[in-house]
């Protein structure tokens, strides 16, 4: 087990060296390079515990104690600003981190205890600290349920406002956030279960459970410096999509369901026959990277306005829109005899889409049936 923590505690501040030496590296990047950090002196300290150097040193006791209050707020921040445009750090970001601070601060006493009082204090051969490790404890357990909430809620907006203004999102995908968050939930969790089993109901353990907290504490470093390593910035190719969500999302909020658009009935009308017109004429949905605001460049009108007509007259978000278009148009060209000697992924690509996985995803979900099923009932 203790190779195991060796490796885990390596990697963490190999993979924290790394994310600092990045070239360019983003606020997000330097969050995640201080949670390695963090993660590394974790998995440390409770090595040094494990072969009994707190028996030697006793004023290393409870150092590392408030350490998972951090977890909670690193995850959150890392991504706030993973999906954020503004990459400043602001004052209030900080306050995430008061529960661990005022943590470290109610353990001053115990810091200050001779080391043979420290020593009873760690043996619970006298109980000064017994609330206080419960409330700690609480806490996590708090911290652990409500940070990843707030993170997925988070994710669940941010992908709501993706597909209201592309129509693409091979490269905005952030199914790899909602695994960090899934992560940290399990360890929470388990501390949490086992914790309850042994505080609560005074069940005695014929096992260790810490080895199972920090084994996933190790997998979790792995995973997370693994795809926090190769992700690249959400909108690194153009600044352009996250000012649009920027846009999209301030106009919403304005808006409240559009009743301060001021756009009246019949100026929708005639906006919608002419958005139906454009898309049968000049077909934009064949350009792969179509935006919610390179449409609205096209028609003259303002994203909003756009925004407005797709979801009132069309009822379905820019995603949906214009991804059905995309696969109407496969559908006519696949059944075309003049492309017979295309592959199904040629035409695919020629019809709009960007990958064959986008592709199988969207006809699926448009026609409730794979291509393959499709071709051979046709023919």
């Amino acid at each position: 087990m203790n190779n195991i923590f060796i490796i885990g505690i390596f990697l963490a501040f190999f993979l924290q060296f790394l994310l600092f030496s990045k070239k360019k590296k983003t606020l997000s990047d330097k969050i995640l390079g201080v949670w390695m950090f963090v993660l590394g002196i974790h998995l440390f300290g409770y090595y040094i515990y494990n072969l009994g150097y707190w028996e030697k040193y006793p004023h290393l006791i409870g150092v590392t104690h408030p350490i998972p209050l951090l977890y909670g707020p690193l995850l959150y921040l890392y991504v706030v600003f993973s999906l954020r445009r503004d990459q400043r750090f602001h004052l209030k970001d900080c306050a995430h981190f008061i529960p661990a601070a005022v943590t470290w601060l109610g353990m001053i006493p115990f810091f200050l205890y001779s080391v043979e009082k420290k020593i009873a204090v760690n043996h619970e051969l006298i109980n000064d600290y017994h609330t206080f490790m419960m409330i700690s404890l609480l806490t996590f357990v708090i911290s652990g349920i409500t940070y990843p909430i707030l993170a997925y809620r988070l994710i669940g907006r941010f992908e709501k406002l993706i597909h209201e203004n592309f129509s693409f999102d091979e490269k905005i995908n952030l199914h790899w956030l909602r695994y960090c968050i899934w992560g940290l939930a399990l360890v929470f969790a388990t501390v949490a279960i086992f914790s309850v089993i042994q505080s609560v109901f005074g069940v005695q353990l014929s096992f260790n459970p810490d080895y199972i907290y920090y084994s996933e504490i190790i997998l979790f470093v792995f995973f997370l410096g693994y795809f926090g390593i190769r992700h690249e910035g959400i909108f690194s190719e153009t600044k352009e999509p996250s000012s649009q969500i920027a846009e999209s999302e301030t106009a919403s909020r304005q808006s409240g369901e559009y009743k301060k658009s001021g756009l009246k009935a019949d100026e929708a009308d005639l906006l919608h026959q002419r958005l139906n017109q454009l898309m049968v004429s000049k077909k934009p949905y064949l350009e792969p990277k179509l935006t919610l605001n390179g449409l609205a460049g096209e028609l003259d009108i303002s994203v909003n306005h756009l925004s407005q007509l797709i979801n009132q007259y069309q009822g379905k978000n820019f995603y949906d829109f214009i991804n059905e278009y995309r696969v109407e148009e496969f559908k006519a060209r696949v059944l075309s005899p003049k492309n017979q000697h295309l592959s199904i992924l040629a035409i695919a690509l020629d019809s709009g889409f960007n990958s064959k996985s986008s592709f199988n995803l969207v006809f699926k979900k448009h026609t409730g049936m794979t291509p393959s099923r499709f071709m051979a009932e046709k023919h």
